[in-house]
């Protein structure tokens, strides 16, 4: 794939890749779930399908993520929000004759919901995968052990126990920026066409909220029965990338 930076709001750089070659009829923007990046398995995966249909790939990194060149002290709900619209603006005019939609993994996924709450549009469309659509209330109960470090110097250390390739300094403005943005109250009727794909075993993503946000969305809801979190299960990828495709193109 091919590299860029994009410049976000407050002039940091965002680090892109994407299979961009000129003439796409659309392009899917992708947003990595927390503690992954923009070359996550499921983005590579998308990148190496989706031009083969006439479709572009380009992916991201959040804050603190990947390749992104700040540390979790710029972690916030916020900006993650204004990298995902600096990525749009930058996709809408790299590809002005193409439509723009979306996938999101897990946190991605709830960063997407918060954006397209905020920014609906007439057609659009997004993909979601195994979708924290609690995302605070997630993160809130995965470091309630570590609350006092929270308390006592105002960030806590979260990710190396599961693997993290790069762990994540996390805030007490992220962790204010998660209570505020509460998916379920700020989506919008018609802000956007959803679609949902989620394993009935989703041990960080519980099923059951997914399937509540589902109905109260009218979101296209897809079961993987036996699926996990990853969605890493034998024909589970596939499974994603079939019902992506027939839902983004």
């Amino acid at each position: 794939m091919n590299k860029e930076t994009v410049t976000g709001a407050d002039g940091r750089a965002i680090p892109c890749v994407h299979t961009l070659s000129g003439g796409e009829q659309t392009v899917v923007i992708v947003s990595h779930g927390f503690g992954s990046s923009k070359e996550s398995s499921t983005g590579l995966m998308l990148a190496g399908e989706l031009p083969k249909h006439g479709a572009g790939v380009f992916a991201y990194d959040f804050p603190a993520h990947g390749e992104s060149p700040v540390d979790g002290s710029a972690l916030t709900v916020e900006r993650c929000l204004d990298d995902l619209d600096a990525v749009t603006q930058h996709v809408r005019a790299a590809a002005p004759g193409a439509r723009i939609a979306y996938f999101g993994s897990s946190f991605g996924a709830y960063i997407t919901l918060l954006y397209l709450a905020a920014h609906p549009r007439a057609g659009q469309r997004a993909f979601l995968r195994s979708a924290a659509v609690e995302m605070p209330q997630l993160l809130r109960g995965a470091t309630a052990g570590q609350a006092h470090e929270l308390a006592e110097q105002g960030f806590l250390l979260f990710g190396a126990q599961f693997g993290y390739a790069r762990p994540l300094k996390l805030t007490q403005a992220f962790f204010a920026g998660l209570d505020a943005h509460d998916v379920f109250a700020r989506w919008q009727s018609g802000a956007a066409e959803l679609c949902m794909i989620h394993g009935d075993e989703d041990q960080v993503a519980p099923y059951a909220a997914a399937q509540r946000f589902a109905a109260l969305s009218g979101a296209r809801f897809i079961t993987v029965p036996g699926g996990d979190h990853q969605l890493s299960i034998p024909g589970a990828p596939q499974r994603v990338l079939s019902a992506a495709l027939d839902f983004l193109l």
